[in-house]
């Protein structure tokens, strides 16, 4: 776009809308503001610019009035092909040729013509005006009760009120949060789902803890209206992220807490993607605790929060799906799975981001390995076993960062389960032995092993090689008791 025009674009965006120049720039591009602030890094990268940690709290802060310090307003100026002066960060005083006067005086970014038909726009309006605003002021006077009293008693008044809207913005503005509270608050969620799926859920549950009181005790200092959504939605995603983790060191009660606390913390700060993911691991906790009820129950609450064309919302349908299943409900799984099938059609072909990483795997994955689980409950052995090899593949092309060793060694599970329907026992004890291989046997690993080995031994008595994966599977889950503290989680 000629810079010509931009300027034209953000100049009728402010004329119309009234927003900030900044947000004129970025509208004018077309840009969300996490499109915009992926394209600052981008042209850091691309210039050799020093590494920024710019963020969207960031830059919806300068948005918002904040303004950038100086090495932010020379990135933006750069990204935009502008000068400080038309994104609202300083005003030019420079006089002009014809009337001594600067364009930009007023800091609007707009041209000599524009601000002459915007002038002339609200002179023509202002007449309109004169006719009925004093008697809407009088009336208004005379209700206030203003009207009634003596010229130097109305003077005291409005003095008095003068000194109460200062106080009203010093309160406003009161906080006992540091400038770079919420950015590290930020990166740390980003850094804690990173190490999720590759650090020890212990350590990680501790971690996290820690900060999920940090964020309590912040919230119940001062602090702006402003900060108080970030807060309750930073609140939101650490106890989302402790559902997980209790999940995986196998205390579901307290899983299902946290999760309700996401889901709540999630409806305060209006973040309905946040509500999402928390009832997706509500569901999740409710099917391995045997409660496809209340799994159909979370997944409804998730899907009335959940955007359409995001990867959770094929997610939520395939979780829906292996509810219906585990329910013996092989029509309501047909009707579920189809939802999610047609849901994936219509994903965008960029995909959402969470903390940095991609979500759509996820999409992906629960196509395959959730109707293989699906599958292998409704006694479908062939089906079950196409499904949890896609599933493998599909682990195996994904992305290093988005590799999550427990579903993988899940996926394992289902095959080998599928191997026993089909009456072939030792293929399932070797996948069996896969699985328990993983580098992250969580307590849903162990909870599905133990489904796997339990059927076994029902279906195939006294075999040793049997026998040597169940006590295999024994130790292992001897060890994991051994690990926990003598009081579960902290909740």
């Amino acid at each position: 776009m000629p810079p010509t025009l931009m300027t034209t674009i953000s100049a009728e965006i402010e004329a119309h809308c009234g927003h900030r120049l900044l947000k004129c720039r970025r509208l004018a591009k077309g840009w969300t503001v996490a499109r915009a602030v992926a394209a600052a890094h981008q042209l850091v990268e691309t210039r050799g610019l020093a590494k920024v940690g710019l963020s969207e709290r960031s830059w919806k802060d300068w948005e918002a009035g904040v303004l950038p310090s100086p090495d932010y307003q020379d990135l933006l100026c750069r990204l935009f092909a502008t000068s400080p002066v038309q994104l609202g960060f300083a005003r030019d005083y420079s006089p002009t040729a014809a009337d001594g006067t600067s364009p930009l005086g007023s800091g609007n970014g707009l041209d000599g013509t524009l601000l002459e038909g915007k002038a002339a726009s609200t002179s023509a309006g202002s007449r309109t005006l004169m006719e009925v605003e004093p008697t809407k002021r009088r009336d208004a006077v005379k209700l206030a009760g203003l009207a009634m009293a003596a010229p130097v008693a109305a003077a005291q008044i409005l003095e008095q009120a003068a000194t109460e809207a200062m106080e009203f913005t010093r309160q406003a503005e009161a906080t006992s949060l540091g400038s770079g509270t919420l950015d590290h608050l930020d990166l740390a969620i980003t850094e804690f789902n990173r190490a999720y799926s590759i650090k020890p859920p212990r350590a990680v549950f501790d971690a996290v803890m820690d900060y999920r009181r940090k964020v309590d005790r912040l919230m119940k200092a001062p602090h702006t209206h402003r900060q108080e959504r970030e807060l309750l939605t930073f609140a939101g995603w650490l106890s989302e992220l402790l559902a997980w983790l209790a999940h995986d060191l196998g205390d579901a009660r307290t899983g299902l807490a946290f999760a309700t606390d996401a889901l709540v913390h999630g409806q305060e700060a209006g973040h309905g993607q946040l509500c999402a993911w928390a009832m997706d691991a509500a569901a999740s906790i409710n099917l391995y605790e045997r409660h496809p009820h209340k799994a159909r129950l979370a997944v409804a609450k998730g899907l009335a929060e959940a955007s359409a064309r995001h990867p959770l919302t094929v997610r939520l349908h395939a979780q829906a799906a292996r509810a219906a299943a585990a329910d013996g409900d092989a029509e309501g799984f047909t009707t579920a799975f189809h939802a999610a099938e047609d849901a994936h059609r219509s994903l965008p072909t960029c995909a959402p981001r969470r903390f940095g990483m991609d979500v759509m795997p996820l999409a992906d994955y629960a196509l395959t390995s959730y109707p293989a689980t699906s599958f292998i409950w409704l006694g479908q052995a062939e089906e079950a076993r196409q499904h949890a090899e896609r599933a493998l593949a599909t682990y195996k092309a994904a992305p290093k960062a988005s590799r999550s060793p427990s579903r993988e060694a899940i996926a394992r599970i289902d095959l080998a389960m599928a191997h026993a329907l089909s009456g072939a026992p030792e293929d399932a004890v070797a996948l069996g032995h896969q699985a328990l291989d993983s580098t992250r046997v969580v307590d849903s690993v162990r909870h599905r092993a133990s489904d796997l080995t339990s059927f076994l031994t029902r279906r195939f008595p006294r075999r040793p090689e049997v026998e040597g994966l169940r006590d295999r599977l024994a130790a292992l889950d001897a060890n994991a008791r051994r690990a926990l503290p003598a009081a579960g989680p902290d909740a």
